[in-house]
Formats: C-alpha cells, sequence, structure tokens
C-alpha cells in the first residue's frame, strides 16, 4: 500500500516519451511523490518518430516504444504501469494535409487500429485509443473520424478492454454511448480523456484541476483522475505535470473525500479496465 496515501493513486492518461522526453525519469518522479499506478498512452508518431505513418509495421514501432517505456516505468512504480494504445484522431488532419483523402485517410487509421488491438490481444495492452478531431474539420473529415472511432468500438469489444477517446468538449455523449452499445461494447468501457466533471453517456476521465475534481465529486458517477502529461522538452508540465494527481489526491483527502478518491483510484479502474490497483501494489 502507499504508506503515504494509503490509497492507490492512478493517473489515468499519461504520455511517456522515451525518445525526445523524460520517459522513465517522470514515472519515477510520479511515484517518488505518492503516485502509484498509470496508463500510459502512445503519443502520435508524428511526435514519437517526427514522421507520419504509412502501414501497420510503422504503427507497430511507436506501440514497441510504448510498450517499453511502460515496462521501465513499471519497476520504479510501487504498483505498476499499463499501455493504452491506439490512433490520435489528428492523424487524419495529418494525413489530409499529406495529400490523402479523407476515405485513405480512414483506412490507415483503422489499419493503426487493427494493429493496437493486436497487443491488446496478445497481452501487453490494457485498452484501445481512438477518438474524433476536437476542432473544426470538414464533413468529410468529422464523417471519416467517427468510422474510425466506430471501428474502435468493434475492436474494444471483439477484445474484451476499454477504449480511451480523445475528442471535442461537451457534456452529452449518448450518441456515442449509443454507437458503442450497438456493437456489443458497455458506454461505461468507453472513457473520454481530458473530461470535465460532467459527462453524460461514457465515463469520464477528469483533468485534475480542483474545479472539475469538485464537479466530478457533486456529480457523485464513476470517474477518473489524470494529467494527460505530454513529456515534452519544448513543453514542461503540459498539460499538467506529473505531480498533479499525488497532491489532488492529498487534497481530496485533507478535504474529506475518502470515498471519491477510492472511487477514482480503485472502483472505477476495476469495473472500466478490469484492473486491480490495490491487489497490483507491492
Amino acid at each position: 500500500m502507499n504508506a503515504d496515501l494509503d490509497t492507490p493513486v492512478l493517473d489515468d492518461h499519461m504520455h511517456l516519451d522515451p525518445v525526445h522526453g523524460r520517459g522513465v525519469e517522470a514515472a519515477a518522479e510520479f511515484a517518488d511523490n505518492g503516485g502509484t499506478h498509470l496508463l500510459v498512452v502512445n503519443k502520435p508518431s508524428w511526435h514519437l518518430l517526427d514522421s507520419l505513418p504509412s502501414d501497420a509495421d510503422e504503427f507497430r514501432e511507436v506501440f514497441d516504444l510504448t510498450v517499453g517505456a511502460v515496462e521501465r516505468a513499471t519497476a520504479e512504480l510501487p504498483g505498476r504501469a499499463w499501455p493504452v494504445l491506439g490512433v490520435h484522431p489528428a492523424l487524419v488532419s495529418q494525413l489530409v494535409d499529406d495529400g490523402r483523402d479523407p476515405e485513405e485517410a480512414r483506412d490507415l487509421m483503422q489499419t493503426g487500429l487493427d494493429a493496437a488491438a493486436e497487443y491488446v490481444a496478445d497481452g501487453p495492452a490494457l485498452a484501445l485509443k481512438s477518438g474524433r478531431p476536437h476542432y473544426d474539420v470538414s464533413d468529410a473529415v468529422w464523417d471519416a473520424s467517427n468510422d474510425v472511432m466506430r471501428h474502435g468500438f468493434d475492436l474494444a469489444a471483439e477484445n474484451g478492454c476499454a477504449i480511451q477517446l480523445h475528442a471535442e468538449g461537451g457534456e452529452d455523449f449518448s450518441e456515442v454511448a449509443e454507437w458503442a452499445e450497438s456493437r456489443g461494447l458497455a458506454p461505461e468501457r468507453v472513457v473520454k480523456h481530458y473530461s470535465g466533471g460532467r459527462l453524460r453517456g461514457i465515463t469520464k476521465s477528469v483533468i485534475s484541476n480542483k474545479e472539475d475534481l469538485t464537479v466530478a465529486i457533486e456529480e457523485d458517477e464513476p470517474f477518473m483522475m489524470e494529467t494527460d502529461y505530454i513529456d515534452d522538452p519544448d513543453r514542461p508540465g503540459a498539460v499538467l505535470g506529473v505531480k498533479t494527481v499525488p497532491r489532488r489526491v492529498r487534497w481530496l483527502l485533507e478535504e474529506g473525500h475518502e470515498e471519491a478518491v477510492e472511487q477514482a483510484h480503485v472502483d472505477t479502474p476495476a469495473s472500466v479496465y478490469g484492473i486491480d490497483t490495490e491487489g497490483t501494489l507491492e
């Protein structure tokens, strides 16, 4: 058990960059400040490898780097880390700007998700990552992006795993929940990363500022906590620093929110991902 906080402390969405960033050093800092568990999401290939993917093997190169970073991070944690692998939805714009039409971009991104699903089926990855652009795009790009996301739901259902979404802001994702359910995926296993404190339809991974956490507690619904730490040497501490989740857990406990902490770090991770954050502590 975490001797300092007497609870598991999970950051539900963090990036580790073993090529350009701090990599395992960031995980060690998280652990030094009371963190116990991490879900590490692969960075886009144009950040990690400085190039756009063109086939499944180039997606796998990014996934392998992430899996390796997670293995090294786990050695630094009192609990463990898990990879979350997939395709960043902004890739569609990168590909279209590079000369592909939206349908070609869709097909390549679905190929990337197929490759990510292999890592779930074979064991190293815990969940998938997909979504749709959080910025204005053409109707054709929007439709292609929704096709990619729904393909992710198909794969998550087939592999019995959760899927994290990078998507636009907003509080009502009921339609997305319906799409997931129609494909055999329980909506609670669809996680909106960088969520505010209110969200309808799917599970929220709340960006860990005090305001949004306060709203999430008032809503009294399942949630998790994240930093979306980017591990970019040009943007240290972006989006939130690695110390943030442990610090916010301390604050929540000081405010008397023990049940909310258990919800975010034990109960919701168990129901969404099937992980035991208490049983995996040293």
